[in-house]
């Protein structure tokens, strides 16, 4: 879930880029004025009594506000995310929305400020007047609510500048540059929240077909070693030719190339939820590279998943594959279809077992029908997504 706050004083151009973020990234819009004055229209429990503090002259209080957001977040739970148009105002408004994030197991990821000089303001604003025929954009009306604004706004700067997510964007370019310069702030804070999964499994778990079902079913990049180096082969890149080579000789496959072609694709794949991971790491070696891949990406590894499945079971499955078009090299015969699978136990069952310590690996039975894997397997994504949230 992607949770921004978006400030800017009147002229900055808060309007036209809360319309960006809410179109690039599909975020539930969230005006105080707006839910506030739609609990009315509706005469709801809370809208009633908003109502009536402003019937006697009062200001609806932060109680009232407060249950009306937690109101609308808990109404759109397909949302993306949201977007906060004029909630926190306070300083108080900063620490409620903060308690109210921790109790919808989420949390704001950034506030960006759209920032503009008062001349600049008060010059858009002017424009603004002689287009709109607004009463209140006259200079007088203009530099008190730019003064308000920065006398309130202040304090809850401040507080999300020392948490550490407070992000300023010079507003007074264009439209197209304020709005990449927002992207590129965004996608640095998905980025730290991405679903990033390792998939295990000796071969014939049917970690292949699962893995590509899954990257489909929730917006995730799938990463399987074997068709990127096919990929290059076929594209007859440098790389490409290298591997060819390789092949040829009956070596393997640098860590140099795969970790370069892993790059790659984590650099080019944009807007994706995160990554599965299926044949790499095999060795200790590898998963210090991926965790040092992930981290430099400023990511990490969400969870570990490995598919249990009897050996009798995968020796038959591989045994199967050989007759078919889906057939690998180490399918040709049994004694190779062995050789992989101890290969798997000497190698890839040591990087489970550090897995398993630094984050515990879910164990998910692989036995049944494709659908009633896919099942278990689509529960546990389910719940680390409800889990994953960003510091």
């Amino acid at each position: 879930m992607l949770n921004i706050a978006l400030f800017g004083p009147p002229g900055a151009g808060k309007g036209t880029q809360s319309e960006f973020l809410i179109e690039k990234y599909k975020l539930f819009y969230i005006s105080t004025g707006d839910i506030l004055r739609k609990e009315i229209a509706e005469g709801s429990t809370l809208g009633l009594e908003a109502r009536s503090i402003i019937a006697a002259g009062g200001l609806v209080s932060d109680e009232i506000i407060v249950q009306i957001i937690e109101k609308t977040i808990q109404s759109n739970p397909n949302a993306n995310g949201f977007l906060f148009d004029g909630f926190p105002r306070t300083y108080i408004q900063a620490y409620i929305l903060e308690g109210l994030m921790i109790k919808l197991n989420t949390a704001l990821n950034c506030l960006i400020s759209l920032e503009v000089d008062e001349e600049t303001s008060v010059h858009r604003l002017l424009e603004r007047g002689k287009q709109s025929g607004r009463m209140d954009d006259n200079e007088k009306v203009i530099r008190n609510r730019l003064r308000e604004y920065n006398e309130k706004t202040l304090p809850v700067l401040n507080f999300y500048k020392e948490k550490g997510n407070y992000f300023a964007v010079d507003g007074s370019k264009s439209i197209e540059q304020v709005s990449a310069d927002i992207e590129v702030i965004v996608q640095n804070e998905l980025s730290k929240s991405l679903m990033n999964i390792v998939l295990f499994g000796y071969p014939g778990s049917g970690r292949g077909s699962q893995g590509r079902a899954l990257a489909k079913a929730y917006g995730l990049e799938y990463i399987a070693t074997g068709p990127m180096l096919e990929q290059e082969i076929a594209k007859k890149t440098t790389i490409g030719k290298q591997i060819s080579q390789l092949y040829e000789s009956g070596k393997l496959v640098p860590d140099e190339i795969v970790v370069k072609l892993i790059e790659k694709k984590l650099e080019q794949s944009k807007g994706v939820k995160g990554f599965i991971f299926k044949g790499f790491p095999r060795t200790l070696v590898q998963s210090y590279i991926l965790d040092g891949l992930l981290k430099k990406h400023g990511s990490s590894i969400s969870k570990v998943i490995e598919l249990e499945v009897p050996t009798l079971e995968l020796i038959s499955r591989l045994d199967a594959r050989s007759k078919t078009n889906d057939c690998m090299p180490y399918d040709t015969s049994t004694e190779k279809i062995v050789k992989r699978l101890q290969e798997h136990e000497s190698k890839t069952v040591p990087v489970i077992n550090k897995y398993n310590h630094l984050h515990g690996v879910s164990k998910i039975n692989g036995m049944g029908s494709f659908e009633e894997v896919n099942q278990r397997l689509s529960e546990e994504i389910e719940n680390a997504f409800k889990t994953l949230t960003h510091n």
